[in-house]
């Protein structure tokens, strides 16, 4: 309370001296004019003195005396008028100085709200990354987040589906060791929102797998806790997590939770940065990388990243515009097949430079197959394995890329 008092004091003082000059009426010019009719004035009185002393004569006096005075209704004039052109009146002047105050103190005081933290001590770079390694070190375990968490809303399952689930349940019960059974009801588990027991029935999916369960299976089982947990990536979902990365650095899913986690234990600029790069190789409408992208601009924010780039809105594949199909209709065969080279170049000199999704690589493989450029394919696609090695689902992609170009294998 006594930060605000004080910081409300200080907003106000200088508020105070920013309003000042509009309580002030501007000064009209005045006692230059004053000046003048003082001056004036002497030599009227200066007249009569000649005129008694015979200095000048009555006529000379008179006319002296009459370009005076013309002086001095010009003068007046002229202080009236600039009287008359000051400064605002009182009520503006406050009115002003009102609005100076409360955008002055209002502004302060969302700013603060927004990036200020009332209460707490200087927090020097050394301290804040101590702090976060002892919120990841000391969080809450899963089932701790599980009492914690707000139950999700149950779907509404149709009757046969629920029968149908029941039975499920009941042969996997009689049928501990059968790994499709398990994996049959963790799926369904989830599709009825009963997280926890999806992810028991994954858990014995990964012990009847041992070392052949795969990433994807540690990240479902991962997503599954968090769900559980309202969205909390507990230590036993990191587990599975890293376990799942370990298997495959780049599975989407396990990346972005990866990137949550980080984000929940105080550590924005390292989430930032691995959902970055986990967007760069993210294939179109991933529900991921939709996720990511809804977030990112906020988690940038949080990382102190005030000039990144708004990558909250997918990226349009690249390709023919309408203009470019309507213009190729008009072409000769030949300008045509420059025309198409000519877009090739362009999307391989974009990979080269800045990277791209899989369909972006596998896009370009398929179109110097159908230009005969076998060799320059060939080309392309080593370098597109070496640049998407480990990630199955973009290998994938190149390898069917590759069969269409028609390239050895």
């Amino acid at each position: 309370m006594t930060f605000w008092v004080i910081s409300l004091l200080i907003a106000l003082l200088i508020a105070f001296f920013l309003a000042m000059p509009l309580l002030r009426r501007r000064q009209s010019g005045a006692p230059t004019t004053n000046y003048d009719l003082r001056v004036y004035r002497e030599q009227l009185a200066g007249v009569d003195r000649d005129l008694a002393r015979g200095v000048i004569a009555d006529a000379d006096a008179e006319r002296v005396r009459t370009e005076i005075s013309r002086r001095i209704l010009a003068a007046d004039a002229k202080a009236q008028g600039e009287a008359d052109a000051g400064g605002p009146s009182r009520t503006v002047s406050v009115m002003g100085m009102l609005l100076v105050a409360a955008i002055l103190v209002g502004g302060a005081y969302a700013l603060y709200r927004q990036i200020g933290a009332a209460g707490f001590p200087d927090m020097p770079l050394s301290a804040r990354l101590e702090m976060a390694g002892d919120l990841r070190e000391n969080r809450p375990s899963q089932s701790e987040a599980e009492d914690m968490a707000t139950p999700p809303p149950s779907p509404t399952l149709d009757e046969n589906y629920a029968s149908l689930l029941e039975q499920l349940r009941e042969t996997v019960a009689g049928r501990p060791d059968d790994i499709q059974g398990h994996m049959l009801l963790a799926q369904h588990e989830t599709n009825a929102g009963n997280f926890r027991d999806a992810y028991q029935a994954q858990s014995r999916v990964i012990e009847l797998s041992g070392d052949a369960a795969s990433a994807d299976v540690y990240s479902d089982m991962a997503e599954m806790m968090i769900l559980a947990a309202g969205g909390y990536v507990s230590p036993e979902a990191e587990d599975a997590l890293q376990r799942a990365l370990d298997r495959n650095p780049h599975l989407g899913p396990a990346r972005y939770y990866w990137g949550q986690m980080l984000a929940q234990t105080g550590r924005p600029d390292l989430a930032y940065r691995i959902w970055v790069d986990t967007l760069r190789s993210a294939p179109p409408g991933a529900p991921w990388a939709t996720a990511i992208r809804a977030q990112i601009n906020e988690l940038a924010f949080r990382a102190g990243v005030f000039n990144a780039p708004d990558l909250s809105v997918e990226p349009a594949a690249p390709g023919p515009s309408q203009e470019d199909v309507q213009a190729a209709t008009e072409l000769s065969p030949q300008e045509r097949q420059e025309m198409i080279l000519g877009m090739v170049n362009r999307l391989s000199d974009r990979l080269a430079t800045e990277g791209g999704a899989p369909q972006d690589w596998a896009r370009l493989i398929a179109a110097l197959g159908v230009l005969g450029e076998t060799e320059r394919a060939t080309n392309i696609r080593d370098e597109a394995l070496g640049v998407f090695a480990g990630n199955e689902a973009a290998l994938e992609m190149i390898r069917a890329a590759s069969q269409q170009a028609g390239l050895n294998p």
